[in-house]
């Protein structure tokens, strides 16, 4: 097996599927490599249609279980009793992170890897991002703009199906879309009084991979809102539901399930990636697979983790690292829940059904270039909600009398949160940490991050902004905090491989291409050399696409071939 392939990609996740996709589709034949088990579409989502009766502790989970299995990963939206099962245990994955900032990296080891748990939001980047580096110094000029990655933007969002409104905004480019979903009754009229107050901002719906027309095999969404369970009806975009089945429709994949990528074998005189090093999980047999090119697409912290594991004599602190930058500049979005507000009025309104879907604000701070008391930008998402029977949760009664009270609707809340820009900072970093080991016998991976003054200013902003806008209804509000989440909160991380134009000071070229090795691409998160303020991954797998193509004519001309 390990001499008939001409890629290997590792990871099956969001940008694994997609490598894999787009490398067959051109003509090559793929290894993917997933270090979790097989999890196949539709017969594989075990709780998927599990009523609550019929878990233990009816889908809020075991404490304690949570608390000594799952304490990083029980944090995150999606985690339940019906969901964990794709999620990382804690205990049997341990990872180092500073006691004062500790960072909360959400995992998820199976076939699919997040794109089954992911928030489904898919937002273009604009030229405002790309340049954002270069116009203000924080970081290295990426070396592409929107005109270079739009036509893949194109590429994926016709291809995963994207709902969502065009609404000629620069800050937020618009896509190919379906249909948006619909806005509740109270978003429509916090939408029109910001119109009214602000023509400058806009409330709009989110646009999101959850389908609202069928698209081939799969189905238009049921507004279950149970995403993170598993979609048999593939209503959203994930590995199982979309690149996979592409990828082997072409004959031309072989997926290696429960293989754990130790490091990547170099050849120091060809400067070519000759090997990949991998584990069984279930044996810890080792293997070393072989290809003309390999794309490392493990998350962004186990893409880094294995440049830096792959040390060698020629490459003594890792891998594609002669800049030094390797693991520095590491990012995720700031995070805070600026709002939550009772909002009166609208009593005789209901919906239909459990949207998936948040409503989002962009970003709508220094778009004139003209930064202000703070860098960058920041957008909200939110939505909102009536309260059902859950606000009887806590209330004194029993009987008849409780029964007939949180049988009726509960008040209507309205919630702001909002995603800030990360600056890029040397100090924010992945490393390895040798002494310590996991299960393995790998370096456990360390990650050092914290915010800095600039996201905190970004987030104090957005509050008052948001209870600006809250303040344009006849609301009260229940909380409001300018406290920004702990790192890995946002589960947007990114960095650390960057992409950049000069190779003193950056690890990737403009195709995602390793500047020290030419058989060597990373697509992840790892790549990104900013975070702007959305949620980035439409554009990992439009530069995954984007790099696949390049890969591809290379392989084809023989410019990747590794010597025998």
């Amino acid at each position: 097996m390990s001499g008939a392939f001409d890629a290997i990609v590792i990871g099956s996740g969001i940008t694994g599927g997609w490598a894999a996709k787009e490398l067959t589709e051109r003509g090559l034949n793929v290894l993917m490599l997933e270090r979790g088990r097989m999890i196949e579409h539709q017969s594989g989502y075990t709780n998927e249609t599990t009523p609550p009766w019929e878990l233990p502790f009816r889908g809020f989970g075991d404490p304690q279980l949570n608390a000594s299995d799952y304490a990083v990963q029980s944090k995150g939206m999606g985690f339940t009793e019906w969901s964990r099962d794709h999620f990382v245990n804690d205990r049997e994955n341990p990872y180092q992170t500073t006691a004062t900032d500790p960072f909360q990296w959400r995992r998820a080891y199976q076939l699919g890897g997040r794109s089954l748990v992911w928030g489904r939001q898919c937002y273009r980047w604009g030229d405002l991002d790309w340049g954002a580096n270069a116009r203000d110094g924080h970081g290295t000029d990426w070396p592409i703009r929107y005109a270079d990655i739009a036509p893949w933007y194109d590429h994926v969002e016709g291809f995963i199906g994207v709902s969502g409104s065009r609404e000629g905004l620069d800050q937020l480019p618009d896509g190919v879309f379906q249909p948006p979903m619909e806005l509740n009754v109270v978003e429509a009229a916090l939408k029109e009084r910001i119109a009214e107050r602000w023509p400058e901002r806009r409330l709009i719906m989110g646009r999101s991979s959850n389908l609202t027309e069928a698209k081939g095999e799969r189905s238009h969404c049921q507004y279950r809102n149970i995403c993170s369970r598993g979609c048999s009806y593939g209503a959203y975009f994930s590995t199982q539901s979309s690149t996979l089945p592409a990828a082997r429709a072409t004959g031309r994949l072989t997926l290696v399930t429960d293989t754990v990528v130790d490091s990547l074998e170099y050849d120091p005189v060809n400067k070519r990636i000759s090997g990949v090093r991998v584990i069984d999980a279930e044996t810890r047999a080792r293997t070393i697979y072989r290809a003309n090119v390999v794309f490392l697409c493990a998350g962004s912290v186990n893409s880094i983790s294995v440049l830096l594991r792959s040390a060698d004599d020629a490459n003594p602190h890792g891998l594609a690292n002669s800049s030094g930058t390797l693991g520095r500049y590491f990012m995720d979005h700031a995070l805070a829940m600026s709002v939550v507000a009772r909002i009166r009025g609208f009593e005789g309104h209901a919906y239909y059904g459990n949207r998936p879907v948040a409503i989002v604000i962009p970003r709508f701070v220094n778009l004139d270039g003209q930064d202000r008391e703070m860098l960058r930008g920041y957008s909200y998402q939110g939505s909102a909600t009536r309260r059902g029977w859950a606000d009887g949760i806590g209330t004194p009664g029993i009987g008849g009398g409780l029964k007939a009270a949180t049988s009726r609707p509960g008040d209507w809340t309205m919630l702001l949160g909002a995603f800030a820009e990360c600056l890029p900072q040397a100090h924010n970093r992945v490393t390895i940490d040798h002494g310590k080991v996991d299960s393995l016998g790998m370096p456990q991976t360390r990650i050092d991050f914290a915010y800095g003054d600039n996201e905190r200013r970004l987030v104090s902003h957005a509050l008052e902004e948001a209870k600006a806008m809250i303040g344009l209804m006849d609301a009260d509000i229940l909380s409001e905090s300018a406290e920004v989440g702990s790192g890995g909160g946002a589960v947007h991380e990114m960095g650390g491989a960057r992409m950049g134009r000069d190779p003193r000071t950056s690890v990737l070229d403009a195709h995602n291409r390793a500047h020290d090795i030419a058989n060597l691409y990373v697509t992840d998160g790892a790549a990104m050399a900013s975070s702007a303020c959305q949620n980035p991954s439409l554009t990992y797998m439009a530069l995954t696409a984007r790099a696949a193509a390049h890969a591809a004519e290379q392989v084809k001309g023989g410019a990747l071939a590794v010597p025998a």
